[in-house]
């Protein structure tokens, strides 16, 4: 019996629209009142906008940020922190790509970036969370958590191959959306953080479940015992992952529909909706 669920949420846990449906956040209090589960949300939003939306929420649960890079506890207290190496960093902020791909560094105080751009605002129109307009060349090398690439992906794909020249094993570089491609300190992904989260908590990793829908959920999802594929995933992780079971689409709330089968029919076979 899972005692831990770890979600994700652009493209699992919210609907497109990126706000949290009525049936899910029903569902996630469920859990908490009927099987007294522990919840985790795993994501490469940064803490400050995550505590935004669990305020709205009237959710307890621990916070896996920045895939991976910190952990924070239900009360806020930081239990586990990675950042990029400074060579790292550097190697990113001041090299010259060539890609039409924008770029944002984020630490501790927030997103960082050298111009807003109108339609990557859309993720957060309900937190109201924004970027700081720097210039990231000036950006210490010492305060970088972790450094996102935006922009088309095949563009993305050839500029992986640029940084990972460049990189070597000085980071893990992985795609947390098809259009999204993401530099993180060695060793941090959100199956590791949960790796933490579970052993802080005297839990093993079979001792969880989790759900996601990109490559950043990869590791995590191979990890647990109960891992579940969105049917919105993308291709390659559904490729790279053909042992687990393919859920329904975000758009309809696919986690609230599957874990209502769970708590009330889970002797019946499970059909998704996609």
């Amino acid at each position: 019996m899972a005692r831990l669920a770890a979600f994700d949420m652009d493209g699992t846990l919210l609907l497109p629209d990126h706000h949290l449906g009525e049936a899910t956040l029903n569902t996630l209090k469920r859990l908490r009142e009927e099987r007294e589960m522990t919840l985790a949300f795993a994501t490469g939003r940064h803490v400050l906008e995550m505590r935004h939306i669990l305020g709205t929420l009237d959710l307890d649960a621990f916070l896996i940020t920045g895939n991976g890079t910190r952990i924070h506890s239900m009360e806020g207290e930081l239990m586990h922190r990675n950042d990029l190496s400074p060579e790292a960093a550097e190697i990113v902020l001041h090299g010259h790509w060539e890609t039409g791909a924008s770029i944002h560094a984020f630490n501790d105080s927030g997103w960082l970036t050298g111009q807003e751009i109108p339609e990557l605002l859309h993720a957060h129109v309900y937190s109201g969370f924004r970027p700081h307009i720097v210039d990231l060349r000036t950006l210490p090398s010492h305060q970088v958590t972790k450094i996102c690439f935006c922009g088309d992906h095949d563009d993305l794909r050839r500029l992986r191959i640029q940084l990972n020249e460049a990189l070597g094993d000085k980071a893990f570089l992985c795609f947390s959306a098809v259009d999204c491609l993401e530099v993180l300190p060695v060793g941090s992904n959100k199956g590791a953080a949960l790796s933490v989260l579970s052993a802080h908590l005297g839990l093993t990793m079979k001792d969880c479940m989790a759900f996601g829908d990109a490559m950043n959920d990869r590791e995590m999802l191979s990890a647990v015992g109960h891992g579940l594929i969105m049917g919105n995933a993308m291709a390659q992780l559904k490729e790279d992952l053909p042992h687990l079971p393919v859920i329904g689409h975000c758009r309809n709330q696919a986690v609230s529909h599957y874990l209502t089968h769970w708590l009330d029919t889970p002797h019946l076979t499970y059909s998704p909706e996609f």
